[in-house]
């Protein structure tokens, strides 16, 4: 599988329902590879809303996996937030 990159859409959901996503970021916890995605709608919206970011597991496939544990995601959504923090203090 190849390495999943930052702009790269997708679609989620089951057959009821689906959703495009757009990855805004990949990261590396602990050597598991994860990304943080975000509804394609809400990022092309000229709104001043915050965006929901969530995020998924990348499998060793290649294939996105929910995170099952409170503290899993804790530890994605700190090296989320100190991705962010990096970002802001560079411009």
């Amino acid at each position: 599988m190849e390495k999943i990159e930052v702009g790269e859409v997708f679609t989620i959901g089951d057959e009821e329902q689906q959703e495009e996503v757009e990855v805004i970021a990949t990261m590396t916890v602990d050597g598991q590879d994860y990304v943080a995605v975000a509804y394609v709608e809400d990022l092309h919206e000229d709104n001043e809303d915050e965006i929901e970011v969530f995020f998924l597991k990348v499998d060793e496939d290649g294939d996105f996996d929910v995170i099952e544990s409170d503290e899993e995601y804790d530890q994605v959504a700190d090296v989320f937030d100190e991705m962010l923090d990096e970002m802001e203090e560079e411009e």
